[in-house]
C-alpha cells in the first residue's frame, strides 16, 4: 500500500534529507585513495549521532542478518549494499556511497558515486550517464502521470549510451520507513500506479558497464554485477508537493 504524506510529514522528511545531504558534503572529500572504507562508516556514525539523527541503515533487515553499518560502500563491480571493511580505496576506483537518516521518525535516502583519483574513460562515462539517468528519472516524476514513466526515462538514456540498468533491485517509496511501496523500477516492468500529491519516493538508477544481471554475495548483502564489470549508482529522495515536484535531497558537487 502506498502511504501518501501530508505537508507536515513531507516537511519532516525534507529536514531529514537536508541533514543527509549536509553529511555528504563533509563526507565526499574524505573518499580518497588509501582510505579504509570502515573509517568512512565510523565517521558517518559519529556525524549522524552528533547531528541528532539515527542511522536508517544500521541494523536494518532480517533479524538473523541485519545490515552491520551506517553506510553502504560499493566499489567498482559492487552495485549496492557493499559492507565497509578494512579494504582500502585504490586509485581509479568507482566508489558508490548510499546512506539514510532517521530524524524523529522521518527517513531520508541518497546515493552517489565518487571517482577516486584518475578513473578510466569508461568509468567516467558510466558515472556521468548514470547521474544523467537519475535526472531523467526525476524529470518524469509528475502528479497524474504513471510511475513507469520514470523507468522509461532511465532506461531510455542508459541503453543508447551502451549501458544496462539493473532490474533485480530498484527505487522505492520512503519517508516513514526506509523501504515502502511503491517499487520504482529502472526498466518499465511491473505495477504502474498513477503518481499523486503526497507521494515520496527514492529514484535510484543502478547502471552497469556490461550486462544488467547481478549476483548476491555470501554475506547476504553485497550485490555485484554478474560479469564483474563496473557499476554506478545515484539516488535522490523526491516528493510531489501539491502539483509540483520537489527534490528533497540536495544536488552535490563532486
Amino acid at each position: 500500500m502506498i502511504r501518501l504524506k501530508n505537508a507536515k510529514q513531507i516537511d519532516g522528511i525534507r529536514k531529514s534529507c537536508k541533514m543527509l545531504s549536509a553529511m555528504y558534503r563533509e563526507l565526499i572529500p574524505l573518499v580518497k585513495t588509501g582510505v579504509e572504507t570502515i573509517d568512512l562508516d565510523h565517521w558517518v556514525r559519529r556525524w549522524i549521532k552528533q547531528a541528532g539523527g539515527r542511522s536508517a541503515f544500521l541494523g536494518y533487515g532480517p533479524g538473523d542478518n541485519p545490515y552491520p553499518a551506517a553506510l553502504c560502500v560499493s566499489i567498482n563491480e559492487e552495485v549496492i549494499h557493499g559492507i565497509p571493511s578494512k579494504r582500502k580505496i585504490a586509485e581509479g576506483d568507482l566508489v558508490s556511497l548510499d546512506c539514510g537518516i532517521d530524524l524523529g521518525g522521518f527517513v531520508s535516502d541518497q546515493a552517489l558515486t565518487v571517482e577516486a583519483g584518475r578513473v578510466s574513460e569508461a568509468a567516467r562515462k558510466l558515472n556521468r550517464v548514470t547521474r544523467e539517468c537519475l535526472h531523467r528519472g526525476l524529470g518524469a516524476v509528475k502528479a497524474g502521470d504513471r510511475l513507469l514513466q520514470i523507468a522509461r526515462a532511465v532506461e531510455g538514456h542508459a541503453k543508447p549510451a551502451g549501458f544496462s540498468v539493473v532490474t533485480r533491485y530498484c527505487g522505492h517509496g520512503v519517508g516513514f520507513d526506509l523501504h515502502e511501496d511503491p517499487q520504482v523500477p529502472n526498466s518499465p516492468h511491473g505495477a504502474n500506479p498513477r503518481m499523486s500529491p503526497g507521494l515520496v519516493i527514492a529514484v535510484e538508477p543502478m547502471v552497469n558497464l556490461g550486462k544488467g544481471d547481478v549476483d548476491l554475495l555470501e554475506d547476504g548483502w553485497t550485490v555485484v554485477s554478474a560479469d564483474r564489470k563496473l557499476s554506478a549508482h545515484w539516488e535522490h529522495t523526491v516528493a510531489i508537493v501539491e502539483n509540483r515536484t520537489e527534490i528533497l535531497t540536495d544536488e552535490l558537487a563532486l
